[in-house]
This record gives structure tokens, C-alpha cells and sequence, in this order.
């Protein structure tokens, strides 16, 4: 899943793991992470999420990376918002009240550039890469967050031997193999749900920085 899959899949608009409403999983389980109002949230790979507004309107301010610009661009046209753009170090920044979407690879990030964030939701971004880069990308995310960030993370599993990815299936242990020796690990509990029109079920667990 190199950079430039991803860009065509958004220049394609093959865009199947956007959704149209913010997902039910992240209004029913986000009150966990006892966030204060004000609060700053990162949200990696974030794409042009509906979670995003949902997520500022409970009051946080948003810090987002995404890897396409054409996503960056089109969240902000869709809830026609005006934006200012400035660029730090790798990343073009584009900014409104609330939010700021680092437009970048996401493995290039920095603290510096990322700045101190209270939270982190993972939807759709631990599931979109293989295997390797799954670990890759958890390590970065743990030098990311500082001590007591809290973390709500949804991932997906299903049947391998009828779906092709992505999305990827992340079992509840491999979110443990990644996360458990930077991180405690509540788990939340798994729902039946449809994952590319197929059966499957999608997991929640809430994490804490040590």
C-alpha cells in the first residue's frame, strides 16, 4: 500500500471506506475517553471523515494527517470552510477554526509538527495498512502520544478467505502484539457488521498511554 495507491484511489474517487454519517461506533463509545471540552484530538489518515465534525462539535479541536490532498481540499469545500495553507517542514497545513489537516506521509510526522493532542481516534487507519506497516505504524503513533493520551480504536475482522483487502482484519491480538507495551488496553466489546458488503464484525477498545 504504497503513497501512490492511495492517491489514485481518491483521484478514482474508489473511496468505498468513506462514510456518508459519522460512524455509530465513535458516538456510542467516545464518552469513554473522558475528554475535557477543548480538548485536542489527532485523528491520522483521516480523509475527508464525517467523524471530524462530529468530533468538533463535541466541543474538540482537530488535528488531522491525510495522505491525498484531494481529500484534504474536498473536507473543507464540502462543509464550506475557509482555509489558510501554510507549510511545515514535509507538510502542506491547511487550517480553519477547529481543525488542521497535516497533508503529508504519515510516517514522516514529528511532535513538532503535530503539536500536543489529548486523544487520537483510529477508525479507518490501522485497517487500511498491511501487516508490516501496521507495526510500523503503531510505533510511530506511540512516539506521537504522550503519557495518559487516550486512544479509541475501531478495526474490522472477517473471513480472509472471501474478502480481499483493504480493509485489512485486525484480531483483538494483534492490537495487543502492537499496542500493550506502550499502552493499557481496555477492550470494548465487537458488533456483527457489514465490512465491503460481506459479514464481519467490528471491535472497539479504548487504550491509555502509560
Amino acid at each position: 500500500m504504497e503513497a501512490a495507491f492511495w492517491r489514485q484511489r481518491w483521484a478514482d474517487n474508489q473511496i468505498g471506506f468513506h462514510e456518508a454519517e459519522p460512524h455509530p461506533l465513535l458516538r456510542e463509545h467516545w464518552s469513554r475517553l473522558g475528554l475535557a471540552v477543548g480538548s485536542r484530538v489527532f485523528v491520522p489518515l483521516c480523509g475527508k471523515s464525517r467523524d471530524l465534525p462530529w468530533l468538533r462539535a463535541q466541543g474538540h479541536a482537530i488535528v488531522g494527517n491525510e495522505l491525498a490532498e484531494i481529500a484534504v481540499r474536498d473536507f473543507f469545500r464540502e462543509h464550506e470552510l475557509a482555509t489558510t495553507q501554510t507549510r511545515v517542514g514535509e507538510f502542506e497545513v491547511f487550517s480553519s477554526p477547529g481543525y488542521e489537516l497535516l497533508c503529508g506521509d504519515y510516517f514522516a510526522l514529528t511532535s513538532a509538527a503535530v503539536g500536543s493532542f489529548a486523544a487520537i481516534y483510529d477508525r479507518a487507519a490501522l485497517i487500511a495498512l498491511p501487516p508490516a506497516m501496521r507495526r510500523d505504524y503503531a510505533a510511530k503513533l506511540s512516539q506521537l502520544a504522550a503519557s495518559g493520551t487516550r486512544m479509541l480504536l475501531i478495526t474490522v475482522d472477517y473471513d480472509l478467505s472471501v474478502l480481499t483487502p483493504p480493509p485489512f482484519a485486525v484480531s483483538a491480538d494483534e492490537v495487543a502484539e502492537h499496542y500493550r507495551a506502550a499502552w493499557d488496553i481496555e477492550d470494548c466489546g465487537r458488533r456483527d457488521a457489514l465490512v465491503k458488503g460481506l459479514p464481519g464484525t467490528e471491535q472497539v477498545f479504548v487504550l491509555t498511554r502509560h
